[in-house]
C-alpha cells in the first residue's frame, strides 16, 4: 500500500505545482529601445537598436513584439512604407525570430472581428 501512495501523492503534488505556476502572471519584458509613433492605422510605433540589430514594433491595441537580426535597412524601409501594415506583413512576419513583449489590451466592442485570414501579428 505504501508504494501506491507514493506515486498518488506525487500526481496530486505536480498537479497543485503546476496549478499556481500556470496562474502566476508572466513578467513583462521592460524595453529600452525608443520607439517613434508612425502614421498608421495598425502601427502605433517603431523603433530599432543597432547593438541589438532588434526592431520592436508596437501596435495600435498594444501588442508589441521585438525582432531578432534585423538589419538597419530593414527598419528604414519600413519607415519609408507607405503601409506599415502590408510591409510588416509581407517584409518581417514569418522572416525573423521575435518575442512577444507586452499583449495585447483588452479590446472594449466584442463586435471587433478580424478582417483577414488572422494569424499575422497585432491581431
Amino acid at each position: 500500500m505504501k508504494c501506491l501512495r507514493s506515486p498518488v501523492l506525487l500526481v496530486l503534488l505536480s498537479l497543485s505545482l503546476g496549478r499556481t505556476l500556470a496562474e502566476e502572471p508572466l513578467e513583462q519584458i521592460r524595453s529600452r529601445i525608443k520607439r517613434q509613433p508612425v502614421a498608421s492605422t495598425n502601427v502605433a510605433s517603431v523603433g530599432y537598436s543597432r547593438t541589438l540589430q532588434a526592431l520592436e514594433i508596437e501596435f495600435t491595441r498594444g501588442a508589441v513584439y521585438r525582432f531578432f537580426n534585423v538589419r538597419p535597412i530593414v527598419y528604414r524601409e519600413l519607415l519609408a512604407a507607405q503601409s506599415k501594415g502590408h510591409f510588416i506583413a509581407e517584409q518581417i512576419n514569418g522572416k525573423y525570430f521575435f518575442v512577444h513583449m507586452r499583449p495585447t489590451r483588452a479590446v472594449a466592442s466584442h463586435n471587433v472581428r478580424s478582417t483577414g485570414g488572422g494569424g499575422w501579428l497585432g491581431e
